[in-house]
């Protein structure tokens, strides 16, 4: 059985009521649902959420809700892998056998279900026992990060030493595109951190946006308005 785990929680601060805030004229957690529906990749999608709000949004867009998520895996401290789990150890319990798990954000709403069935087929291919998970590049060379000194405010290189090497000479560096992991249930169960020794799927750093402050939500409309990609999926 191939799992997809969307985790959603309903006390989230810096965005009250993120994953079911209207999004492109849908709730937020609509677009995830609706791609990992078309990815045909999952024999069950559920919802780990705390909410019943929450719930009810993610029934309706086609998700399931088995269980509701145990109130100390719903607060400001609890972490994504917990959380996943928590869910593959619910269903290992009640009899179920898992191949795989895909953990997919709530506030993804620029996935693809292209890149989730490459996730997948990475994972296959590679007999991973880690995880493979989207990442994108920096937009710009890390090496010349800068910081501010608290009192004087003035600027200084975290690596003064990389100051006259070229940009394109400087080896790229990348994050967390905070999309979907996939991984083995063992994994999930033993994990610590989630990318080590695991394989990254870069995607261009246009098609993401992580989306934490509003900041990131307003951002996130602008792409969304300038680049028009996922509308010619109908969610369901």
């Amino acid at each position: 059985m191939k799992l997809c785990v969307i985790p959603a929680r309903g006390g989230s601060k810096r965005i009250p009521r993120k994953n079911i805030r209207e999004f492109g004229g849908k709730p937020m957690i609509a677009w995830s649902i609706a791609a990992a529906l078309d990815s045909e990749c999952f024999d069950q999608i559920i919802v780990s959420t705390d909410d019943v709000e929450i719930a009810d949004v993610s029934q309706q867009w086609g998700a399931d809700v088995p269980f509701t998520r145990p109130a100390d895996l719903a607060d400001d401290f609890a972490g994504t892998t917990p959380v996943v789990s928590h869910a593959v150890q619910w269903y290992l319990d009640h009899g179920q056998e898992l191949t795989a798990v895909c953990c997919l954000y709530a506030t993804a709403p620029f996935v693809e279900p292209a890149d989730i069935r490459e996730g997948y087929e990475q994972l296959e291919q590679s007999a991973l026992d880690r995880f493979v998970f989207t990442a994108t590049a920096y937009a710009s060379p890390i090496q010349r990060a800068l910081r501010l000194d608290p009192d004087s405010g003035e600027a200084y290189m975290w690596q003064p030493e990389q100051f006259s090497k070229r940009s394109q000479d400087l080896e790229p560096a990348y994050h967390d595109a905070g999309q979907f992991y996939w991984g083995r249930p063992q994994a999930w169960l033993n994990s610590g951190n989630l990318f080590e020794a695991s394989k990254p799927l870069v995607l261009p750093m246009w098609r993401v946006q992580d989306i934490d402050t509003e900041d990131d939500w307003i951002r996130a409309e602008l792409m969304r308005q300038s680049f028009g990609f996922r509308e010619v999926l109908e969610v369901k």
